[in-house]
């Protein structure tokens, strides 16, 4: 049996963890199977995989999870939204998880489709992560662990940050392990992120979620999906880069040492947004000194 969030996180010092998304071609399932043959090397405390908009990759989130748990022998965790879901349609998509013998989950609204302006819900479905953290607790109790969201620079669809810490409140006494957050790239959002989250009573682990940048078209594309803000010192290097290869050191050497920071103030996870790619991930740890993630734990700690 896989373990969950809440064994997870009981260990000491921090994690480190990757994310993937489900391969859309035979060739991308060939490299992303090579590509978490070379991750495997670094012994990540957990590996996550996103679910398509309105479900569209669901059973394909579900098989790939249940294969990389094998594949790396360490903790899984499928993505899951309400996109497009009813909520009989979320316990099935449950169930059949459970029977794989995956023990995470991480709730998420989801995205609105490409057709769509906004968020529509399921008529007979949920309008939040939290309805769905508390429908996962109400129909499986403690089955799942399970890991939401958390937005530093706030959500793109909330102005306010305090209402958006009411939202991330609310989502983790519905019964959230861990906040895993959107990716950022100015550590100093994090910390206050952190800090703002244990004023409002928020007390489970919060992990910070980083992307490596590799191409110029791939982060305004992302940055442009979660708000997130390019500060002025790595914009003026990445507008002055003549090609992906030179924004790709680039990005590599900011995240770097945005780990290093990180890992200097002892953070309590960090999550790689890999983009099923695992030269980024890969030459960080080579960057920072570590073999594995047991030795960036140890930095860690100091």
């Amino acid at each position: 049996m896989q373990r969950r969030f809440p064994e997870i996180f009981e260990q000491a010092g921090a994690t480190f963890s990757f994310e993937f998304f489900p391969p859309k071609t035979p060739e991308a399932q060939g490299r992303l199977h090579q590509q978490v043959a070379e991750l495997k090397t670094l012994s990540p405390s957990f590996v996550t995989c996103t679910y398509g908009a309105g479900g569209s990759t669901r059973q394909q989130t579900g098989d790939i999870v249940a294969k990389l748990g094998k594949e790396l022998a360490v903790p899984t965790a499928a993505h899951l939204t309400c996109v497009g879901h009813s909520c009989d349609q979320l316990v099935e998509v449950l169930e059949g998880y459970r029977k794989m013998g995956i023990a995470n989950i991480v709730a998420l609204r989801g995205d609105a489709p490409a057709d769509q302006s906004t968020f529509t819900p399921h008529p007979e479905g949920l309008r939040y992560a939290g309805e769905l953290v508390g429908l996962i607790r109400k129909r499986f109790g403690d089955a799942f662990g399970i890991a939401v969201a958390g937005y530093p620079e706030g959500h793109t669809d909330t102005r306010c940050k305090l209402t958006d810490l009411d939202h991330l409140k609310r989502k983790v006494d519905a019964g959230a392990d861990v906040v895993v957050t959107q990716l950022f790239f100015d550590n100093r959002d994090f910390y206050d992120f952190v800090e703002r989250c244990q004023i409002v009573g928020i007390r489970v682990p919060v992990v910070a979620g980083i992307m490596p940048i590799v191409s110029r078209s791939g982060i305004m594309r992302m940055a442009g999906l979660c708000g997130a803000r390019l500060p002025a010192k790595l914009l003026r290097r990445l507008v002055a880069a003549t090609d992906d290869e030179q924004v790709a050191k680039i990005g590599i050497d900011w995240a770097t040492q945005q780990c290093r920071d990180l890992l200097d103030h002892q953070v309590r996870g960090i999550h790689f947004y890999t983009l099923n790619r695992s030269s980024a991930t890969i030459e960080i740890y080579r960057r920072l000194g570590a073999r594995d993630s047991q030795a960036l734990a140890h930095m860690a700690r100091g």
